[in-house]
């Protein structure tokens, strides 16, 4: 007899709590089974490039958010292990713990979420987040409002025992407490869940009003998170109620439930989580990085400075050039020189003789006032030779000799 009820794709020895897990001709168990583990798998992932991503993350108003990130990641991966419990069939444990971790769950995810909302909402506006510590205190306050209520509920029902009879496939489990509960009662316990969800849709549009922008992107993927949401909760409290009554009966009850479970824990994986993470390692476009608020500056300021000295550089030379000239002012022309009635307006270029002079009467000053002679064309045209006067020579050494001072007696060659 027990081959005989046994579904195809179960095995033999297993106990009927556990058929939906296996039964082919339910196909419903098996697709939400895998989704449901899939679900896990990635949010042990998820949690561990979280984790991984701490040491990376440079922005502080971003690393604040790191532990809310956490806890989320925790209550979605408690949403995909619920769904196992609505897989199976019921019992008191099955169904203690769908009636009281289905409000849990989804309380400390929107609670989570609404705290991001908040800080993300003081961020827009004065550009400076609230402390971790204030963060996780708000989400877990929340949370534990609905811990208390479904705590509550759970042991005024269970105490009551309900007398409607439920409809399961093993007489001992027919008297369990925990299942004997209406659906409308169920959705009333989830007021409070209902009004947070409601509380992140609102608080994440707020965000859209202030005057940081970059941090309206972390809050549109809220926004789209909990709009999903609402669709997802708004669809499976219809059905639940009212739709599963009138087409499918009581056997539609655990997919339905299963299936609001597995496909919000995806979109809270798809459409925030994975966003949130990639954004914890990013910078942002209006805030300068190190390298971008190093380099840059100081290399504008390096070529200033370039710039500055090229032009200090070009002034001292031209002066040190302009040292070597004679003052234009009213000089006679040299004697030695050929006279054309007009003052001389090239450079002073003195003669080697007077250049060894001025190097033996002043050691000291040699390396400092020698000049390199250069060629003179007015000179050169007058004398009529390349090679400078060996009379003018003579006399300009012997001038210097009755002088007895090297430097004043260049100079004053310089004036004849």
């Amino acid at each position: 007899m027990a081959a005989n009820v046994t579904p195809q794709g179960c095995g033999p020895n297993l106990d009927s709590l556990y058929y939906n897990l296996c039964d082919t001709s339910a196909v419903w168990g098996i697709v939400l089974e895998a989704f449901a583990a899939a679900g896990i798998v990635f949010s042990l992932v998820l949690f561990m490039s979280l984790l991984a991503s701490i040491p990376f993350t440079q922005d502080k108003n971003r690393k604040t958010s790191i532990s809310l990130h956490a806890f989320f990641l925790v209550c979605t991966a408690g949403l995909f292990c619920l769904t196992f419990a609505f897989i199976v069939g019921k019992d008191f444990a099955t169904c203690a713990s769908r009636r009281f971790l289905f409000g849990v769950l989804f309380g400390g995810c929107f609670a989570c979420l609404l705290m991001q909302s908040v800080r993300l909402n003081i961020l827009a506006r004065q550009d400076d987040g609230p402390r971790a510590w204030a963060l996780c205190l708000g989400a877990l306050g929340l949370w534990l409002v609905e811990v208390v209520i479904n705590t509550e509920w759970l042991i005024i029902t269970v105490v009551r025992h309900p007398l409607r009879p439920i409809n399961t496939t093993a007489e001992s489990r027919a008297t369990a407490t925990p299942c004997n509960i209406a659906n409308q009662d169920f959705v009333m316990a989830l007021i409070y869940v209902m009004t947070l969800l409601l509380a992140v849709v609102v608080a994440s549009l707020a965000v859209m009003g202030g005057k940081h922008k970059q941090w309206k992107k972390d809050a549109t993927c809220i926004f789209v998170a909990s709009f999903f949401s609402v669709c997802i909760w708004v669809a499976w409290i219809v059905m639940y109620v009212y739709g599963n009554e009138r087409t499918g009966g009581p056997t539609w009850d655990d997919p339905t439930l299963a299936i609001a479970l597995v496909a919000n824990a995806w979109v809270f994986l798809i459409v925030y989580t994975i966003p949130e993470i990639c954004c914890l390692t990013s910078n942002d476009e209006s805030q300068p990085g190190f390298g971008e608020d190093l380099y840059p500056s100081r290399g504008v300021g390096y070529e200033t400075i370039l710039k500055e000295q090229s032009s200090q550089n070009m002034f001292m030379e031209n002066k040190a050039f302009s040292m070597d000239e004679p003052n234009q002012g009213s000089k006679p022309v040299s004697p030695y020189s050929g006279y054309t009635g007009q003052l001389r307006s090239s450079v002073y270029q003195p003669t080697e003789l007077a250049l060894i002079t001025k190097a033996v009467g002043n050691p000291q000053d040699s390396s400092f006032d020698m000049v390199i002679p250069r060629a003179s064309t007015n000179s050169a045209a007058n004398s009529g030779s390349s090679t400078p006067s060996t009379r003018t020579e003579t006399g300009n050494a012997a001038y210097t000799q009755t002088n007895g001072n090297s430097g004043n007696g260049l100079h004053r060659t310089s004036q004849w």
